[in-house]
This record gives C-alpha cells, sequence and structure tokens, in this order.
C-alpha cells in the first residue's frame, strides 16, 4: 500500500498527478466534443498532441508559481 492511501488520498496520486489527470480528462472531452464523440485513429497523434499541449502548460504554470510545489 502507497503512503497516499495512509494520509487519505483515495486516488492515490499526488496533487501533480491528480491535476494532470483532470486535465486529460478534460482535453479529451473536448476533442470528443469537436469530433462527433469519435476519434478516428487516423486523429489520434493530433489529439495526442493536444493533450500533451495542455499537460505542458498544467506543469509550466505549477513551475512558475501557479501552485504551490509538493
Amino acid at each position: 500500500m502507497s503512503d497516499a492511501y495512509v494520509v487519505g488520498d483515495p486516488d492515490g496520486l499526488s496533487p501533480l498527478l491528480a491535476e494532470i489527470r483532470d486535465v486529460v480528462a478534460r482535453e479529451l472531452h473536448a476533442q470528443l466534443a469537436l469530433r462527433a464523440e469519435r476519434i478516428e485513429l487516423a486523429d489520434v497523434p493530433e489529439v495526442a498532441y493536444q493533450v500533451t499541449l495542455r499537460v505542458d502548460e498544467t506543469v509550466r504554470r505549477r513551475g512558475s508559481g501557479g501552485h504551490p510545489p509538493e
């Protein structure tokens, strides 16, 4: 069992990973909305690129003081 469960974090993720999970979920939701609820195989690279941009923004914002360090 990880320490995360001991301190009461039910999903076992660090705050950064939980934020990244949420950013990825929001971007996937947006991409599905743009693509009529389907992501075609040919669109996967573009979707992955957009998700990567959102994760990069999150990590950079945290590094620039947007959130306190863990």
